[in-house]
């Protein structure tokens, strides 16, 4: 009876869904947030966008200094990009992995909400090559370059070795500029290190960035819960930025307390580690914020304990390690947006004042009203540090109820331009400067 009801409720929430985007208020954002006191609910807010085709002829919006064309379309699921040195572009078409044990009413729910968002399908576990042959500004080939892979996602070249982030472990690659297609039979993958997976996985993308000199990759690994619900036991090198030195292929957590980081990228000046993280979800509306922020060795962000260094969860018991000093993040990007792209922007085209800060891509909120996210942002950055407020450059991914597209990894493609991954959308975007 108890499932039925459950079920039922499930039901009310989403035939009630017909709230459009909105923006966030302004002290939610930012590098001085303003948080509003939690709100503990039993039952979850749930407004997710229903995931639907593009319309012919139709795309999301642009800035006015902007212009945007389709570069591929028709693909499965993509998630991650990569720009290779001659201008090829990989995309992880990837998803969650199905779960491993019987499912109960939690996984139902979890995955009627995956599939209503668009990620309900089977992952397609591969990684496709982009050419533009006749450089117009999309993509003629789109050809299968790697195949057979576990939920891959984030993706580093160093010399003639290309890493791919699979969910549960990095591979190396022997790759050769030009190459349409990776032959494992001649170049069998090499195991460099396991990663965090297990039964739950609940947070399964792992990112990888390399380091300036080629020694080391670092690794996004979220968390397996929300708040720890699951038993700390269950998050071991989790919440967490993971070093890896590629000679010894040792690892170790270079930062903590970040529930589910994703994006990565160095600071094109200071040389620093820059993150975005999604926080945790049920505390209200406008708790607690994504988030933007450098990151460095040792770092501790509070999860689960606090948020924002300071802000206690009322709903975690067990008491925070007294040797932990959790730092806060950087710039407050607002509840629930769901940032998972990151780049900067000082190899694009675009003039200024585009030309020295980030690109983020908002996936988009399923937990909030009215909905959050949803479009890609840019945050100037000035003196190596954010400043301002985020300055929509794409939106219109959703139209009324309806979610044509979700943005994800973010590129700067060989001549400059912005590309999106379009996990909903089953496209990557192209975005040039009008200016």
């Amino acid at each position: 009876m108890k499932k039925i009801l459950s079920i039922f409720i499930l039901a009310i929430l989403f035939s009630c869904q017909t709230i459009l985007s909105s923006d966030l208020p302004p002290s939610s954002l930012g590098v001085n947030p303003e948080l509003p006191e939690p709100s503990v609910s039993i039952i979850p807010t749930v407004n997710i966008a229903k995931a639907s085709k593009w319309p012919e002829n139709l795309t999301p919006i642009v800035h006015d200094n902007f212009a945007i064309n389709l570069y591929s379309r028709d693909l499965i699921h993509p998630r991650w990009l990569y720009v290779l040195p001659n201008g090829d572009v990989l995309v992880a078409q990837s998803n969650k992995q199905p779960p491993k044990k019987a499912q109960g009413l939690k996984d139902l729910i979890a995955g009627f909400i995956m599939k209503r968002a668009g990620a309900g399908n089977d992952s397609p576990d591969k990684i496709s090559l982009l050419r533009d042959k006749n450089d117009d500004g999309v993509a003629e080939l789109a050809n299968d370059f790697l195949t057979r892979l576990h939920s891959p996602f984030g993706m580093a070249l160093i010399g003639n070795d290309l890493y791919v982030a699979n969910t549960d472990a990095i591979l190396r690659f022997h790759y050769e500029l030009g190459d349409l297609s990776i032959d494992t039979k001649k170049y069998p993958p090499e195991k460099i290190a396991d990663l965090p997976e297990g039964e739950i996985n609940s947070h399964w993308t792992k990112n990888i960035i390399a380091s300036s000199d080629g020694a080391k990759l670092y690794v996004t690994v979220g968390s397996n819960s929300n708040i720890g619900e699951h038993g700390l036991d269950q998050e071991n090198d989790r919440a967490s930025i993971i070093e890896v030195d590629l000679k010894t292929k040792q690892k170790r957590v270079y930062a903590s307390g970040l529930r589910n980081p994703n994006g990565l990228a160095w600071h094109p000046t200071s040389g620093e580690l820059w993150t975005v993280v999604n926080e945790r979800d049920a505390l209200g509306n406008d708790l607690v914020p994504d988030y933007l922020t450098s990151v460095h060795d040792g770092d501790f962000f509070g999860w689960p304990y606090v948020y924002y260094k300071n802000h206690k969860d009322p709903r975690v018991k067990e008491p925070m390690p007294s040797n932990l000093n959790p730092r806060s993040p950087d710039y407050a990007l607002g509840a629930h947006v769901a940032a998972l792209g990151l780049v900067f922007s000082d190899i694009s085209q675009f003039k200024s004042p585009y030309n020295y800060g980030v690109f983020i891509s908002e996936h988009g909120s399923w937990n909030r009203k009215p909905r959050s996210g949803y479009k890609v942002v840019y945050i100037p950055f000035k003196d190596n540090e954010p400043q301002g407020l985020p300055i929509d450059i794409v939106t219109n991914f959703v139209v009324g109820d309806e979610a044509y597209g979700r943005p994800v990894g973010l590129v700067i493609d060989k001549k400059g331009n912005l590309l999106i991954a379009d996990d909903v959308g089953n496209r990557v975007w192209r975005v040039t400067s009008k200016q």
